[in-house]
């Protein structure tokens, strides 16, 4: 009877993550929880496409559970972080920011798993877009085990000296798990003020395909 009544505001989510399991197994258990949240709910996955680690973790649980999964990986990455056959669809592309782009372009949220500098990297860009109006998805922190606890506490530092509105820190939602958070998505509301008005940002960089309607 839960799963009867889990909310769906989300058909495709993106998910950072590492190619690495982390050297503790509460990170790979998250990656799990993560992709049975995602079942439950019948939401798809977007991802960088590699099949080792925390990605490789997560692809396999929501592809197992019968969601669509498709995978977003650079050519040149494709022998570092594909080990063994995939899961799902993949695309490739010709370098990261293209991977960005299309993963983006696919995906209605986005979640930051555990990670090193490449998942930082893309949960800080997805911020950035939604500061400045380029998208207007959520953006959510899967801070596990206090993993995230410094990166957070450096963005409060930063409302504190100025440099980050007290309204755009409301952006990055966090949680410390996967139910948590995903609730936390469902029922977020946008209080920034954009830096430009999404309309005037070119269609390929708002990460959105048109919809139907604007295409009659």
């Amino acid at each position: 009877m839960e799963e009867a009544n889990t909310r769906t505001k989300f058909k495709r989510v993106c998910v950072f993550c590492g190619s690495n399991p982390g050297n503790r197994q509460v990170f790979s258990d998250a990656a799990i929880q993560l992709g049975d949240e995602l079942v439950k709910r019948k939401i798809d996955l977007v991802y960088g496409g590699g099949s080792v680690g925390l990605m490789g973790l997560i692809s396999k649980k929501v592809y197992d559970g019968g969601c669509h999964v498709l995978g977003v990986i650079p050519k040149a990455l494709m022998p570092l972080e594909i080990s063994g056959e995939t899961v799902g669809e993949v695309r490739t592309v010709s370098d990261m920011h293209e991977r960005k782009a299309e993963m983006a372009r696919e995906a209605e949220a986005f979640i930051a798993l555990p990670g090193g500098y490449g998942t930082m990297e893309e949960l800080l860009e997805m911020i950035t877009w939604s500061q400045l109006g380029i998208h207007k998805k959520t953006v959510g922190l899967l801070n596990v085990d206090g993993y995230y606890d410094c990166l957070l506490a450096l963005f409060d530092n930063g409302v504190k000296e100025g440099f980050i509105k007290p309204a755009a820190r409301q952006i990055v939602l966090s949680a410390p798990t996967a139910k948590e958070l995903l609730e936390k998505m469902e029922e977020y509301t946008p209080s920034h003020q954009h830096i430009a008005p999404h309309e005037s940002w070119k269609m390929e960089q708002l990460g959105e395909y048109p919809t139907k309607q604007d295409a009659l």
